[in-house]
């Protein structure tokens, strides 16, 4: 699935934007704070939908029934 590929490309990229800003000592402890919540935030979707493509991936749907991913996950 490219859209696997895709993601864990995402991921480095915000893993390097992350360690870049935790880096940079002209910014504040709050300046860096306001930085790093949405990039936090769009790690976690981006990890969850890693996830559930890679749970797609090693098992299936069925034709004509739904793909399960409820099931799968425990949040």
């Amino acid at each position: 699935m490219k859209s696997i590929e895709y993601i864990k490309s995402a991921l480095k990229e915000l893993d390097m934007e992350v360690e870049e800003t935790l880096l940079n000592m002209k910014l504040s402890l709050k300046e860096k704070d306001n930085i790093m919540l949405p990039l936090l935030q769009q790690k976690k979707v981006l990890m969850q939908t890693l996830e559930d493509l890679t749970y797609l991936k090693e098992h299936p749907p069925a034709p004509n029934l739904p793909c399960g991913i409820s099931k799968y996950r425990t949040d």
